[in-house]
């Protein structure tokens, strides 16, 4: 958790707000992966790609 509050920090003190969206994309696609893995939610998901 330690490094979430320092990341946030350093987008703050940088104004580096653009990287928000890159941030939250690439967390996104690791929830679907780890979803993907091995669930039940799995063939709905190769149904959208």
């Amino acid at each position: 958790m330690s490094f979430v509050k320092e990341f946030w920090e350093f987008l703050k003190v940088r104004k580096k707000y653009w990287l928000m969206p890159i941030i939250i994309v690439l967390l996104l696609f690791g929830g679907l992966i780890i979803l993907s893995q091995g669930s039940a939610v799995a063939p709905f998901i190769y149904t959208i790609f």
